[in-house]
């Protein structure tokens, strides 16, 4: 009878160490690739590459200014624990240095190879904001799915499948802001910005662009530089301004209040929207983006 007793229980715990063991293997194969990028809206463009072969996150959180962050240490451990860290380059990430030196050999990778960067006005450096373009981000995508299809090959037909579908989404969206863009008088083709960020998307769907300053907030704002564009918006007879999502507001109401023009809604360019708002997707925040463009310009 005793040994009877001994293995049951030795039967039992054979069966719950397998069980075990495979709950292992299967949460290991769920999952996945596991990705990291420097921020919100490269995060997007992965996800729907990655699709369910594995997990993305990013570091900069929504409502900070890529350029500008400070890394924490959780940060080190998030990208340490990666597969690969997908950066944006044409120096966004000025912080990227001093985080490599404390992840070890993680692969870091900038998804914009490909993509010609335009200079930033009147400084030495790269606009870094080729994003605001959609057929740039069309380019994003595809150095995205190549990466992961060599890193993962068993995922290479997912992962063409998902961008096929995504890049196919992109380039209705391409073609939605060429007619949208077309109710906007050529004489009203000016966005003013705290921050000069639209230069890629002016460029591709003709507009001028003007900001206060053109990369990096400290230490910027001054009232000459606010004086110049004042006298632009009157000039131009510019009908609206924009702010930011990420940039203190405070800077556009003065030139709000002095050329005497309203500031026709906020715009996303450093991250895409907060749940609720709207513009959670980088879709969906192009999208807010052009609208908002559009009704403040053809007032």
């Amino acid at each position: 009878m005793k040994r009877k007793l001994i293995l049951l229980i030795m039967t039992i715990m054979t069966t719950i160490m397998v069980a075990a063991c495979g709950a292992n293997d299967e949460t290991s194969v769920d999952e996945g690739v596991k990705v990291v990028t420097s921020f919100s809206i490269l995060a997007d463009l992965a996800e729907n590459v990655v699709g369910e072969r594995g997990v993305v996150e990013y570091l900069v959180p929504i409502g900070e200014e890529p350029h500008e962050y400070e890394t924490i240490p959780s940060d080190f451990q998030k990208v340490s624990d990666a597969d690969v860290f997908y950066v944006n380059g044409f120096g966004l990430e000025g912080w990227l240095e001093r985080l490599v030196q404390n992840v070890g050999d993680v692969p870091i990778v900038s998804v914009t190879d490909g993509i010609t960067p335009l200079p930033i006005s009147d400084q030495e450096g790269e606009d870094p904001h080729a994003w605001l373009d959609v057929t740039n981000v069309i380019l994003y995508v595809n150095n995205i799915r190549d990466d992961l299809s060599e890193r993962d090959p068993e995922g290479a037909e997912q992962y063409s499948a998902n961008a096929e579908k995504y890049i196919t989404e992109l380039e209705d969206l391409h073609d939605w802001i060429q007619s949208e863009v077309e109710t906007v008088e050529q004489t009203k083709r000016t966005i003013v910005v705290s921050e000069n960020a639209f230069q890629y998307f002016g460029e591709q769907y003709g507009f001028e662009t003007v900001g206060i300053w053109q990369l990096n907030s400290h230490e910027e704002g001054t009232h000459s530089q606010i004086a110049n564009v004042v006298e632009t918006v009157r000039e131009r007879q510019i009908p609206a301004v924009f702010v930011e999502t990420t940039v203190d507001k405070r800077f556009m109401e003065t030139v709000s209040r002095d050329a005497g023009v309203e500031i026709a809604g906020e715009v996303y360019t450093d991250a895409v929207g907060l749940e609720g708002s709207g513009a959670e997707t980088y879709i969906k925040m192009i999208e807010h983006n052009v609208s908002t463009f559009v009704d403040g310009l053809t007032k």
